[in-house]
């Protein structure tokens, strides 16, 4: 769709419920990642929570009949957006925030809370169970839609409900199914579904006991160099049969440090990716090739990227197999 036709869609929207949010044409993703990487998006709109559960089904609804391409955004973590950006809308949840209590131990977070703030308003409700979500980048949405997990819990640990906009731009509650999920895998995976909310179980507990623990992690990722460089954190899935973490087997074979351009495994970590400056999606994209395709050829192992790279049509791109690599 020419710049033309986008700002005609965007006109004729604005007819249908006046745009209180933001939006610019050409705007750089590279912005919106932590990655720091990523070309422009045509058209990238942040909905004013006001107006968010009225316009995100006319959006959805308006760019489907017109055959245009939305990419929804989070936080903008794990994600890699390639340098040609992402052609149509990218439709940015960053405003639509805030938490509900549910009965005594229960929270709700709208999707585009990010996971660290979420962690702080449980510690505050005395409320255990968030305490992993503590520093990690991302949001609640993009961390349902993972399955995010660290420090051995998983989002769908603690999950009971989530508010979807389904495929027919109703919403709807769809109850967490422990069969449904896995490591980092979601059902959400599989639909083209825009997830609002997301309602959790947790237990009592002292605030000041919830804080030691978060302080903990948040230490921890600080040791490990998650915060030195522009990165996704882990670049690569832990898998048990491995018999090791995925670092330890990428240390193992002497790629810490590896480059290419201006993306590094970390000198200090192996299952670190960072952007030294400068970087490209290209440049991190062939990184992890060169390294799945190296541990594969030493180990006999095939590694799966945790990084999600997303093509210049806003979908997600991954290593099938070692020889049809990304497609």
């Amino acid at each position: 769709m020419s710049m033309r036709n986008l700002e005609n869609f965007l006109k004729n929207l604005n007819n249908s419920i006046e745009l209180k949010g933001s939006f610019r044409f050409d705007e750089p993703m590279g912005a919106h990642t932590t990655f720091k990487v990523g070309g422009p998006a045509d058209l990238w709109i942040r909905p004013d929570p006001a107006e968010f559960p009225e316009f995100c089904p006319l959006l959805l609804k308006n760019a489907s009949a017109e055959g245009l391409s939305v990419f929804i955004l989070g936080g903008g973590a794990n994600i890699v957006v390639s340098d040609a950006g992402i052609r149509g809308i990218v439709l940015d949840l960053g405003a639509w925030t805030g938490m509900d209590r549910v009965g005594e131990s229960g929270l709700s977070f709208r999707s585009g809370t990010s996971l660290d703030a979420a962690a702080n308003a449980a510690a505050d409700a005395g409320l255990t169970g968030l305490e992993f979500l503590a520093g990690m980048p991302g949001s609640i949405g993009g961390g349902v839609w993972m399955n995010a997990r660290c420090y051995e819990t998983s989002m769908s640990d603690v999950l009971t409900e989530t508010e979807i906009l389904d495929e027919t731009f109703r919403r709807v509650w769809v109850k967490a199914k422990t069969e449904d999920f896995g490591y980092k895998k979601s059902p959400f995976q599989n639909r083209r579904v825009l997830i609002l909310s997301a309602r959790f179980l947790l237990a009592k507990d002292e605030p000041a006991r919830i804080r030691h623990k978060m302080e903990e992690h948040r230490r921890d990722r600080e040791a490990k160099g998650h915060y030195r460089f522009p990165s996704a954190g882990s670049a690569f899935k832990n898998n048990r049969d491995f018999g090791k973490p995925t670092g330890k087997i990428i240390d193992e074979l002497g790629l810490r440090g590896r480059s290419r351009g201006g993306a590094a495994i970390a000198p200090w970590h192996g299952n670190l990716l960072i952007n030294t400056g400068g970087a490209s999606a290209e440049d991190i994209r062939a990184l992890v090739e060169e390294v799945t395709e190296e541990v594969y050829r030493r180990r006999g192992i095939i590694l799966e990227p945790e990084i999600l790279f997303i093509n210049s049509f806003g979908k997600l791109v991954c290593r099938m197999s070692l020889s049809n690599q990304f497609v």
